[in-house]
C-alpha cells in the first residue's frame, strides 16, 4: 500500500515536470506534446495553460520513463494539415498538383492543391488562412494514404524559414499487425546419461552408430537413356497386342518462339485501381442474378416527340433514358424492395429514390446521382441529367453528387448494344442495363398482315439475392415495362 502511494506521487511528480516543460504550439490544438510510445488507457490530463485535453496519462508517464517525449519548442505556431478523405471510400489518394507553392500567402477559399480521389479530380481549399511554408508531399505522387502530412501552414510570414528542413517523421497511423502465432516449442532433448561428477574426467564419446544404409535409387537407364519394360509390362503388352518397340520415344516441348508482339504499359490512375476493386468484390461478394424483360416503346416515341415538339423554343430535348430513369424510380414506389441497400446485419430501405446514373468519362466510370427522381418530372431529370454529365466529363462533380445513390441505371444502348448485365454498385441492391431500340415484328390480330413492326427496348436488371428475391424483380420489372409502355400512368 505504501508502495503504491509513493509510486503514484512519483508519477504526478513527473506528470507536473513534463506539463511545465512542454510549451504548447497551439492553444486550441494538441500540437504541444509528442510522443512516440502507443496510446493505452484513454484518462485525458488537462493542462491548466487552456484546460484542453493534450495527452493521456499513460501517453505522457511511460513516455517520461523511457525519454521517448520531444518538446516542439523549436517550431514556431504552425498547423499540420493532413490528406483529407474526401469520399467516404477513400483510403488513398493522389496530389495531382500544387495550385499555391511555399511561401505563398494563403486566403480562406483558396484553392491549395488538387487531389485525384477514388471517384473525380477534385480542388481542396485551404483549411486556414496564412503562409504555406513546408510541402511535403510534391505534385504527381500517387497513393498517398489519407492522414499523411501534406503541407505546414503557419500564421506569419516570419515563421516560414523556420521549416526550411522540415521532415515528417511519422505518418497516418497505421493498423495493428496481427499477431505471429507462437513459434512450436523446441523438441525435447534426447535422454542423455546422467551427467559426471565434476571432477571425473569426460567420458569418452560414444561409438557413431553405423548408418542405415541408403534407400534403394531407381536403376540408372542404360543403353544412352533407354529404358527397359519390366517383365509385368512385357506381358500386359502381349495382352493388349502392343509393340513396346515401337512406341516413340518422348522428347522435350519446343520452346515458344519468341513473341513480336509490341505493346505498351498504361499506369494505374487512383480511379481505375478503385473501380477495379469495388467491381471485383461485387462480382465474388455479391449473389448476382438477372432477368430480362423486352419493352414496347412505340408509344413512348410519339410522347418523347410531342414533349419535344412543344418545348422547341426554350430549347429542351429529353431523351429516352430521362423516362427510364423516371420509370425506374417510380417502380421503385410501387416496389420498395428493390430500393434497398445490405449492410451485413440488416436491411435498409430507403425513404427517397436517388438513381445513379452511369456516365462514361476519360478517366473511367463515374455515377451522378438525381435526387428524388420519383417526385421529379421528365423535363427536370433532363436538365439535370444534362448538367451532371457534363461536369462528370470535366471532373467538376463535388463529392455530395456522387456519393449516395439507392438504385442504378447503365444505358449503353447509343453504342448499339442489345442486351448486357451490369454489375451490382454496392451497397445498392439493383442496376438496370439498357439496351438500344430494335426493330421487331410481332404478332397483329388487327392488321392486314397478320404481324406489324414494333420497336423494342431490352432491359436487364442485376439485383442482390441477398435483398431482393427473384419474384420481387420479377414484379418490379413488370411495373417498368408498364410505365415505359404508357408513359402517362407515370404522372397519375
Amino acid at each position: 500500500m505504501l508502495r503504491s502511494i509513493a509510486a503514484t506521487r512519483n508519477e504526478l511528480g513527473a506528470l507536473r515536470v513534463i506539463l511545465l516543460r512542454a510549451r504548447p504550439v497551439r492553444s486550441d490544438s494538441n500540437y504541444g506534446v509528442r510522443t512516440l510510445c502507443s496510446v493505452g488507457n484513454q484518462m485525458p490530463i488537462r493542462s491548466p495553460l487552456h484546460s484542453r485535453a493534450i495527452l493521456s496519462r499513460n501517453q505522457l508517464l511511460p513516455a517520461w520513463k523511457y525519454n521517448f517525449v520531444r518538446a516542439f519548442a523549436n517550431l514556431p505556431e504552425h498547423i499540420r494539415v493532413p490528406l483529407p478523405a474526401l469520399s467516404p471510400t477513400m483510403d488513398r489518394g493522389s496530389i495531382v498538383g500544387w495550385e499555391k507553392k511555399e511561401g505563398d500567402k494563403l486566403n480562406e477559399g483558396d484553392l491549395l492543391c488538387e487531389i485525384e480521389t477514388d471517384k473525380a479530380t477534385m480542388g481542396f481549399e485551404t483549411p486556414e488562412e496564412g503562409y504555406l511554408a513546408k510541402i511535403l508531399v510534391p505534385g504527381g505522387t500517387k497513393d498517398v494514404p489519407v492522414g499523411k502530412l501534406v503541407c505546414i501552414i503557419v500564421p506569419d510570414e516570419s515563421s516560414i524559414a523556420a521549416f526550411k528542413n522540415f521532415v515528417d517523421s511519422g505518418g497516418p497511423a497505421a493498423p495493428a499487425a496481427a499477431a505471429a502465432p507462437a513459434a512450436p516449442p523446441p523438441p525435447p532433448p534426447a535422454a542423455a546419461a546422467a551427467p559426471a561428477p565434476a571432477a571425473a574426467a569426460p567420458a569418452a564419446p560414444p561409438p557413431a552408430a553405423a548408418p542405415s544404409p541408403p534407400a534403394p535409387a531407381p536403376a540408372a537407364a542404360s543403353g544412352g537413356g533407354r529404358v527397359y519394360a519390366s517383365p509385368m509390362a512385357k506381358k500386359l503388352a502381349e495382352t493388349k497386342q502392343l509393340r513396346l518397340q515401337a512406341a516413340p520415344s518422348s522428347k522435350p516441348a519446343p520452346k515458344p518462339a519468341k513473341s513480336d508482339a509490341r505493346f505498351k504499359d498504361i499506369p494505374l490512375t487512383t480511379m481505375r485501381s478503385v473501380i477495379a476493386k469495388r467491381l471485383l468484390e461485387s462480382k465474388q461478394n455479391l449473389p448476382h442474378y438477372y432477368v430480362t424483360v423486352h419493352c414496347q416503346v412505340d408509344t413512348l416515341m410519339k410522347f418523347r416527340a410531342h414533349i419535344n415538339k412543344k418545348n422547341e423554343k426554350g430549347g429542351v430535348r429529353v431523351s429516352i433514358n430521362d423516362f427510364i430513369i423516371k420509370a425506374v424510380a417510380t417502380a421503385c414506389r410501387k416496389v420498395p424492395e428493390a430500393n434497398s441497400a445490405w449492410m451485413d446485419t440488416f436491411i435498409r430501405q430507403y425513404d427517397d429514390v436517388d438513381v445513379s446514373v452511369a456516365v462514361s468519362t476519360d478517366k473511367g466510370l463515374i455515377t451522378p446521382i438525381i435526387f428524388g427522381a420519383d417526385r421529379k418530372g421528365v423535363l427536370e431529370i433532363s436538365k439535370n441529367v444534362k448538367e451532371l454529365a457534363g461536369k462528370a466529363r470535366d471532373n467538376k462533380l463535388q463529392p455530395h453528387e456522387f456519393q449516395g445513390g439507392t438504385i442504378s441505371v447503365s444505358n449503353l444502348g447509343m453504342f448499339g448494344v442489345n442486351q448486357f448485365c451490369a454489375v451490382i454498385n454496392p451497397p445498392q441492391s439493383c442496376i438496370l442495363a439498357i439496351g438500344t431500340t430494335t426493330k421487331q415484328l410481332v404478332l397483329d390480330p388487327n392488321s392486314d398482315k397478320g404481324f406489324k413492326e414494333v420497336n423494342m427496348l431490352t432491359v436487364t436488371l442485376s439485383a442482390d439475392h441477398r435483398v431482393v428475391d427473384g419474384a420481387v424483380a420479377a414484379v418490379w420489372l413488370k411495373h417498368f415495362r408498364d410505365f415505359i409502355e404508357d408513359p402517362a400512368s407515370m404522372i397519375v
